[in-house]
């Protein structure tokens, strides 16, 4: 294996994660800043209430996108199957 291939290989990988992490953490983003916002209009500083929102949303996210994420995981580990005897 060269070191471009496992740069290559890497870098997909890291891309992968990116794409996968990206919608959940931008969905905990939205509802931080919501609850932030609600926090600083009402002066209620619960540390609870900025929890349960962002906790509730985040597991419809996950909820919502595990297929399309799962479908993305192993079209990736079939490309890294296949490719093995290119890489070695």
């Amino acid at each position: 294996m060269t070191a471009d291939t496992a740069i290559e290989l890497f870098r997909s990988a890291a891309m992968l994660a990116l794409v996968l992490c990206g919608p959940v953490l931008l969905a905990a983003l939205a509802v931080g800043l919501l609850m932030g916002l609600i926090q600083a209009l009402t002066q209620v500083q619960d540390q609870s209430l900025t929890f349960v929102p962002r906790l509730i949303a985040l597991t419809l996210v996950l909820l919502l996108l595990l297929p399309w994420g799962l479908s993305l995981l192993t079209e990736y580990a079939a490309d890294l199957i296949r490719g093995i005897p290119h890489t070695i």
